[in-house]
């Protein structure tokens, strides 16, 4: 069975740090690709950081670009989203998800999500 399970959420204060983790139980890591997605209360689901099967292609949104680092550990089947000096802005519920076989990570075609995590960033 193919499960994400996102761990490390928490609340912190604004400038703080926290460490996401996504575990991958039952993932043949190198068919997927995987992408953090962020939702915040009254507004949409969005794409926070994407990285290829390889590793070698990532994206970020510009929100985040220069704060958050997205990486992978496919020994540990573990994905990974560091992130630095947080804003109250990034306060969201953060998904793990998967998706097989591209290098890209569409929100509306991701095949596998996780149930979140709570981030709060306090001013």
């Amino acid at each position: 069975q193919l499960q994400l399970v996102e761990s490390g959420g928490g609340l912190v204060q604004s400038g703080g740090s926290l460490r996401l983790s996504c575990s991958a139980s039952g993932f043949t890591m190198d068919y997927y690709a995987f992408g953090w997605f962020r939702q915040a209360p009254g507004k949409e689901r969005e794409q926070v950081s994407c990285i290829s099967l390889s590793g070698g292609k990532i994206t970020y949104a510009d929100a985040v670009k220069g704060r958050f680092t997205i990486s992978r550990d496919d020994a540990s089947k573990t994905v990974y989203l560091q992130m630095n000096s947080l804003k109250p802005d990034d306060t969201a519920v953060y998904y793990c998800a998967a998706v097989a076989l591209i290098d890209v990570c569409p929100s509306h075609a991701m095949d596998y999500w996780g149930k979140g995590t709570l981030v709060t960033v306090s001013a």
